[in-house]
């Protein structure tokens, strides 16, 4: 094999002679190297050095997300910090409330009886009368003689009452009383029917007196107010069930005000509320949330509130608008300013002051917004420090240098 590669190299030029021997000793000097003794393995009982100790930390150091900024840097650009503090917070819902009667106030007048109105004593919408006023008086035939009824059953009962007893006085005494506990029946039965037409036991008593029926029946109002309706005139027939008058008591009203779906968790009976209207401007009234309605609008997607006021000098009307503003205490929550809180479309991101002109951005969870501050739920301390000032523009510095933040826990 040798004589072979000495007669091929004499052939050769000095030039191929050289680059032949270069790719044949290559192998061979591979070859003698890959028989060298290897080192053997063995383990490695001995306690790591103190670097090696100290890398984790380090590492675990250097995975905390944060830009650099330099003192000069941030006051250039405006940067300042707030931190985060139990803050008592209170939310002010602002709507339009509307006036309304109140419905515990109101009264109808309907008629009874079927007859005629012979006369009115309130012949317009809007007169003011008080309780026990005359409204109207009403003929009916009917009314009549059920009160020529009562007086003949009256009649009967005192004749019976005083009739002597003649013939066999047992027989005789038994018919008496029989008659007697007839005529009291009747007697009765005409005072019920007239008491259920709305005349009183006062006026069943007058007639009684004077022996003779009335020939109208007298209505009175049962509230004191306003006449909000009046659906009668002078000569008019009525019949049973039909409304004759409308009365409501204007002293005290209703304020109905609608709230937004989303704010109904803050609204509670008794909350207190501000009403203000332009028809009084300067002046305004105290109230609180006398009841929340039970159902929610389709369409408006609001549910409707109550609240009562008193009228004085009786200044308010019905269907009048007004501004309304709910104050609702909160209690003490952790909370940063609004301006802090950075919408990424996905999370809320904070950057954390670490000190020494590092910031780290962090998520965070939000809750209740309210006058320019944010409740935190998750994510931050009781008095770390927030960039509340040019935030957007350490967030562009985080961006450049690639630094995310770390998802919440």
């Amino acid at each position: 094999m040798k004589i072979r590669i000495g007669r091929l190299i004499k052939s050769l030029g000095p030039l191929m002679a050289g680059f032949l021997l270069l790719l044949i000793a290559a192998p061979i000097a591979a070859q003698d190297h890959s028989q060298h003794a290897r080192p053997t393995t063995t383990t490695n009982t001995a306690k790591p050095s103190t670097s090696q100790q100290n890398q984790p930390m380090l590492e675990s150091l250097q995975d905390v997300p944060q830009v650099e900024i330099s003192p000069e840097q941030q006051k250039l650009i405006g940067v300042k910090t707030v931190k985060a503090a139990l803050m008592p917070m209170k939310k002010n819902i602002r709507t339009i409330g509307r006036v309304e009667t109140d419905e515990s106030r109101q009264a109808t007048v309907n008629a009874k009886i079927e007859g005629w109105i012979e006369k009115l004593y309130v012949d317009k919408t809007g007169s003011y009368v008080k309780k026990g006023a005359k409204l109207a008086e009403i003929y009916s035939p009917e009314l009549v003689a059920t009160q020529q009824e009562l007086l003949t059953a009256l009649q009967w009962t005192r004749e019976t009452a005083t009739s002597p007893v003649d013939g066999n006085k047992t027989s005789a005494s038994d018919l008496n009383n029989m008659m007697v506990r007839d005529a009291a029946a009747t007697l009765e039965a005409a005072r019920q029917r007239l008491i259920l037409w709305d005349i009183s036991a006062a006026q069943i008593k007058r007639i009684e007196a004077m022996g003779k029926p009335v020939r109208t029946l007298t209505l009175y109002a049962p509230v004191t107010g306003y006449v909000t309706q009046k659906m009668v005139v002078a000569g008019m027939r009525v019949m049973p069930g039909e409304k004759m008058f409308d009365i409501a008591d204007l002293s005290s009203l209703w304020v109905i005000a609608d709230i937004y779906e989303y704010e109904l968790p803050f609204i509670k009976v008794g909350n207190q509320a501000t009403i203000t209207l332009a028809y009084l401007p300067g002046v305004e009234m105290m109230s609180r949330i006398d009841y929340i309605y039970s159902s929610l609008s389709a369409e408006t997607r609001t549910i409707k509130v109550r609240l009562k006021i008193a009228n004085r000098n009786n200044q308010l009307k019905p269907q009048m608008f007004g501004n309304v503003e709910i104050r609702v205490n909160l209690g003490h929550k952790l909370v940063i300013p609004e301006s802090a809180v950075m919408d990424t479309g996905r999370s809320m991101v904070v950057y954390v002051d670490l000190g020494n002109g590092a910031f780290g951005p962090r998520e965070i969870r939000t809750g209740i917004r309210t006058d320019g501050n944010v409740e935190v739920l998750r994510g931050l301390k009781n008095g770390e420090k927030v960039v509340a000032a040019a935030n957007f523009l350490v967030d562009s510095e985080a961006q450049l240098k690639g630094v995310k933040p770390l998802p919440s826990r």
